[in-house]
Formats: C-alpha cells, sequence, structure tokens
C-alpha cells in the first residue's frame, strides 16, 4: 500500500500535471553536467574502486567488486582436468547463450564453421531478454549514420574507440533489416513504415521497437533461429577457465556442468565470449536489471589469459529503476515511457530535469534531488522521485500506454498500481557494463583467436550508453564475432593444448601479494541470509 506520504505527494503532482505536460525543460550545459556527475554519479566515488595490483590492467582503477574477482582464484586446478580427450571438437566455441552469443552462432554456422554454443543457464537466459525500450538506427530521410556516430560519440563522454563506434552506426540500418527479415515484429504503421521514437541523448527519432518488449522480441527470433539451424547448444554449462595452446592462442574452454560440477573440455580453432553483463554483482549495493545470471564471467576469463580490458571502472545506472513497489524494486523502467512523454517530478510535483538527458546525467539528477534537493519521496526501503507515467495519455491520448508499453502497464498492475492512472516511484539501478575486453574492429581481443561481441566488450560506447544501442551492438558486434571467428577458423591447426595460464596466474597473485580466497568467475550471485 502506498504510504500518507506518497499518497499527499501525488496530489501535488495531479494538481500540477496539466502545466507540467506543456512545460519545456531546457537541458542541462555542459558544465552543469560535469558538476552533477562529479558530485553525485556512483561512478566518480574514489572510496568504492580501487587499483589493480596485477594482470595486464596493473595499476588501473576498477571497482573494489570487479577487483576481487579479476585477481580471484581459479575455480579449478590444471591437474582437475584431462586435456588430451575433449567432449567437444569444434571450428567455434561460443560462451554465452544470449542475444550476442547467438547473432555470432548463426553468422558462424552461415559461414560453414562447426558450432557450439556453450551457456551458463539456458539459451535466451540473458540481459538481451531483460531490454525493453527499443534498438537505434539511423534509417529515416532526416537522419543519417553520421549524426547518429555524434550523438552517441557526445553521450560517451567522447571516449569511444572510433572505429568500433562506426561499425555500429554504419551497420544498424543493415542489422534492423536482418532482424526484420528473421521475423522481429517491430511496431510499424499502417503502410508497413517502422515507427520510431526519441531515446535520451538522440537528436532524432531513430528508436526502432516491438513494445515495450523489444529485447525479449529480439531474443526469441534469435533463439528460435539457433535452433532452426541446427546448431549444437550446451546448457547448463560454464565455462571456467579459457584454454590455450603452447602458442598462447585461443583453443577452447573448460566446462563446468552447473548441477553436477563435471568438467569436461570444449576445443575449438576460435573462442567467442559472448557473456554479458555484471549486474548481479551488485556494486555498491545497487539492486539491478539484470539477469541472474550476469556476473561478468567473460572479463574474468579473458583478464586470466591476458586479455586487456578497456574502462573497467565505468557502469551504467539506468536511471528510473522501480522504487516501489519492494516486490519489483530495481526492475527496469524503460526510457520509452519517458520518450512517450512522462516527466521526472519531486514530491512537490515539480519537474527538475528534461526528461531525455542521457542516462548518467539522469541518474545523477535523480540522486541530487534526493540527496540535496530534498524532493525525494521516502519509502519502506528506500527513496525514489515520481514518473508522472499519466502524463503520457494526457500527451498522446488514451489507450497510449496500452498500446505502446503494455509490460509496464502489467508489471505494475500485478500490484495494484495502474500506471495510466498513478505516477511510479524511481530511482537509479544497476543497468551496464559500459565497460569491458578491448577488441579491434574484427572483434579478437589481445589474445589471437579470442573474439568478443555484446555486452562483454569495452570502448563501442565509451564510458557512457545511449538507450538502443545496446542492442544494436549485440546485433552488430554479434553477427561480426561470428563471420570473423568463422572465417579465422579456416585457417587455424589448434596446438597442444595448455592450462599453464592457471599456474602463472597464480604466481602472481602471490607475488603481488594478494591474499584473497574468492574463486572466480562468480557464475551465479548469492543471495541465502547468514543464519546465526
Amino acid at each position: 500500500m502506498l504510504t500518507q506520504e506518497m499518497l499527499d505527494s501525488i496530489k501535488k503532482v495531479e494538481a500540477k500535471r496539466k502545466a507540467n505536460a506543456a512545460l519545456e525543460p531546457e537541458r542541462m550545459s555542459a558544465d552543469a553536467k560535469d558538476e552533477v556527475l562529479k558530485k553525485y554519479h556512483p561512478d566518480y566515488i574514489e572510496s568504492q574502486f580501487t587499483d589493480l595490483v596485477m594482470g595486464v590492467n596493473k595499476g588501473e582503477k576498477v571497482p573494489l567488486e570487479l577487483a576481487e574477482l579479476l585477481e580471484g582464484k581459479s575455480r579449478i586446478k590444471a591437474s582437475d582436468v584431462d586435456l588430451s580427450n575433449p567432449k567437444y571438437d569444434v571450428d567455434v566455441l561460443v560462451i554465452g547463450g544470449g542475444g550476442s552469443g547467438s547473432a555470432a552462432a548463426i553468422e558462424a554456422h552461415r559461414a560453414g564453421a562447426n558450432v557450439l554454443v556453450s551457456t551458463k543457464l539456458r539459451i535466451g537466459d540473458a540481459n538481451t531478454m531483460m531490454a525493453e525500450g527499443g534498438i537505434q538506427a539511423a534509417d529515416k530521410p532526416n537522419d543519417s549514420p553520421e549524426i547518429h556516430f555524434l550523438d552517441a560519440f557526445g553521450g560517451g563522454h567522447f571516449a569511444a574507440k572510433k572505429p568500433l563506434l562506426k561499425k555500429l552506426v554504419t551497420e544498424a540500418p543493415e542489422a534492423i533489416q536482418w532482424l526484420n527479415g528473421l521475423g522481429v515484429e517491430f511496431d510499424k504503421a499502417e503502410d508497413g513504415s517502422m515507427l520510431t521514437t526519441h531515446g535520451g541523448g538522440t537528436s532524432r527519432k531513430r528508436m526502432h521497437a516491438a513494445k515495450d518488449y523489444s529485447g525479449a522480441e529480439i531474443m526469441r527470433t534469435l533463439r528460435d533461429e539457433v535452433q532452426c539451424e541446427g546448431i549444437e547448444v550446451v546448457d547448463f554449462s560454464a565455462a571456467v577457465e579459457i584454454i590455450l595452446d603452447d602458442e598462447g592462442k585461443a583453443a577452447g574452454a573448460v566446462l563446468m556442468n552447473m548441477e553436477t560440477k563435471e568438467l569436461c573440455v570444449a576445443r575449438a580453432k576460435t573462442v567467442i565470449i559472448a557473456t554479458g553483463g555484471a549486474g548481479r554483482i551488485h556494486y555498491q549495493g545497487f539492486p539491478t536489471t539484470n539477469h541472474y545470471g550476469a556476473t561478468a564471467d567473460g572479463l574474468v576469463l579473458a583478464y586470466r589469459v591476458g586479455a586487456k580490458l578497456l574502462y573497467p571502472e565505468t557502469l551504467q545506472y539506468h536511471p528510473t529503476g522501480t522504487a516501489y513497489p519492494q516486490q519489483i524494486y530495481g526492475a527496469l523502467v524503460t526510457e520509452k515511457v519517458r520518450s512517450l512523454g512522462a516527466k521526472l517530478v519531486n514530491k512537490d510535483g515539480e519537474v527538475f530535469m528534461h526528461p531525455l538527458e542521457t542516462r548518467d546525467v539522469a541518474a545523477a539528477s535523480i540522486i541530487k534531488e534526493c540527496r540535496d534537493g530534498k524532493g525525494g519521496i521516502k519509502t519502506p526501503f528506500g527513496e525514489g522521485v515520481w514518473l508522472d507515467t499519466p502524463m503520457i495519455e494526457l500527451k498522446n491520448g488514451e489507450g497510449t500506454i496500452e498500446s505502446r508499453i503494455p509490460a509496464m502497464l502489467r508489471m505494475f498492475s500485478k500490484y495494484d498500481i495502474d500506471i495510466r492512472k498513478t505516477p511510479i516511484l524511481v530511482y537509479p539501478t544497476l543497468h551496464y557494463q559500459n565497460g569491458g575486453i578491448d577488441i579491434d574492429t574484427n572483434c579478437m581481443s589481445g589474445v589471437e583467436n579470442l573474439f568478443v561481441a555484446g555486452e562483454a566488450v569495452g570502448g563501442i560506447h565509451g564510458t557512457n550508453r545511449l538507450m538502443g544501442n545496446s542492442l544494436l551492438d549485440v546485433v552488430v558486434f554479434g553477427r561480426d564475432a561470428g563471420k570473423s571467428a568463422a572465417a579465422k577458423a579456416k585457417d587455424v591447426k589448434v596446438g597442444k593444448l595448455t592450462l599453464a595460464h592457471i599456474d602463472s596466474f597464480e604466481k602472481e597473485r602471490e607475488e603481488a601479494g594478494v591474499t584473497t580466497d574468492t574463486l572466480s568467475p562468480k557464475l551465479l550471485p548469492h543471495y541465502a541470509r547468514e543464519v546465526s
């Protein structure tokens, strides 16, 4: 039930709704954005970071929780594994069964490679499935990849690797066409043209969506295509170490059955890491929008064999996570809600920011409003600000919410909150791993024959990502990684398999004075309460 404070605040929101709907808040200046980020965004809290003392990124800053995993102990010893008798022997091993892994597997298979997909949970259990708002592509007459590039480059604080971002935006229209051809049910007008909307930080309407089930619809289609193509998938099999050959090239992985803990060897000519994000590490204690298996495994696997990370200190906190009720605390409230016209307002019903600032600026502004602005609304377990969803139908007409964001309507209705009539409480939630493994334009990491796609990649978006560019990079870089890995596999002769890097890494740990017994990769979060 809503508290009396919430009910009193809602009356103030309702009283100002009509005026607020007509209000056009100014966007922040560059200096104002920098100020609010440095003071309020979690990425700028120095006490929550440390410098790595070992590995290829030694001396660089990372979150405390990630450092513990990157410098953790391997889950296995080299002597635990019989490398002479692989259970699987393939051209391309794809680690991860989400959007990028599925896209990679499809393209590698179509290029003639023998492909195996190994996934920790089930194929489709991924952050791709959780994405809601849409996928960007500049395919309208008033838009272009160049404009898309400028929006994304600025939104990422001018830190993106330009060749990677160029690949993202120039291949975007064809990626939409590819998905449409596979059967993704995008929102379309009566004449068949795609409906598009704005996202935070975009100067053009280029957000393509399937209502607010965009990620689920894309993942459904990709998963079905993997199955229809007859690509072998091994569910509930987590990669716990990359295998190298005697020349230091990626040559497979050790897979662990998540139920029996049995280990087996997958030998491969090329390997693609497509393991997704890290939200279930719960950096700084934040809730998360991420699926159960998002524990930064790919970063750990790659780092242990010498692949460099890029921007591992940067994370994305989605500005609008659910702040009430507790049952869905941290769940994503898609940016599409604001694209359709809902504004963020404080406890007095005052609009305090432009609704479509970039995600990092919006998140920092909400934190500021709750802490210093004293405009936050208290809940029994936290705080938040209002996202005035009834404003959508005031501006666009009755039925807009049900037709354009039905998932949001359904999620809140389970808890007797009708978002057509009542605003919803939101607060930032951990959403995306901006940093990740450094790759070249062929999607290869610094370790030969080890490719990376999707959220495990660093550098595509810089140090902040715009809405709709993650589903896009899943498709663009997933497809490209699959093509590159399949092409490379044609010329690869795998040498003698080795796990010698495990002992080398442990020796480096000892020399660096790392004493933690934390096992990594993490694989799954631990939520059991301690019983005294």
